[in-house]
């Protein structure tokens, strides 16, 4: 079985932070053969709140990972996956859309309220409740709208991390946790 695992990620939280790092171990340790680290870059500041930045960030990074994407056979492969964090898991939603690919299963840390508008499948998503880039509340319902599951960490920012190191790491062994039995679900 051919297995390739994608990762997104976020405009400041590059592949190498834990979320990123340990899901990669994972999936090399699962039997995905090839792992890709897509790589972007955005310049913009202060783009919180302010849509139209978003949109041009989205603008940008998306056709950065079309361009890095472009000479993938997809055909190839068995099992997809695209792990994503933050802007990085509409990026993954979009290009699953637009490019009209099936079966691609996504695991999607800290997603923004526009991922949702792209209806990811197979997917499996996860929040703090005080994460400044998204309301918690209505990722909860989009998630539930989308029918899909959502695993919601008290007090956790977009790095799903609080000012306690012991319970960070507590944090990312249980997000790691769901993860692998998310990877090992057919």
């Amino acid at each position: 079985m051919s297995k390739l695992a994608i990762y997104f990620p976020g405009i400041g939280y590059h592949c190498d932070k834990p979320l990123l790092y340990y899901s990669r171990s994972l999936a090399r340790e699962l039997g995905y053969q090839e792992c890709r680290n897509i790589s972007y870059t955005y310049e913009g500041k202060n783009i919180r709140g302010d849509q139209a930045k978003m949109r041009e960030a989205y603008e940008t990074l998306f056709q950065q990972a079309e361009k890095e994407l472009e000479e993938i056979d997809w055909s190839v492969y068995d099992d997809i996956l695209f792990v994503s964090k933050s802007i990085g898991t509409i990026i993954a939603a979009s290009y699953v859309k637009k490019h009209g690919l099936v079966g691609v299963r996504q695991v999607l840390y800290t997603p923004l309220a526009e991922t949702f508008s792209f209806a990811p499948e197979k997917g499996i998503a996860f929040i703090g409740t005080a994460d400044p880039w998204s309301s918690t509340g209505e990722i909860i319902q989009l998630a539930r709208k989308n029918r899909l599951p959502l695993h919601v960490y008290d007090d956790c920012n977009h790095s799903l991390e609080c000012g306690d190191t012991e319970r960070n790491l507590e944090i990312l062994r249980d997000v790691m946790k769901k993860t692998k039995e998310f990877l090992v679900e057919k």
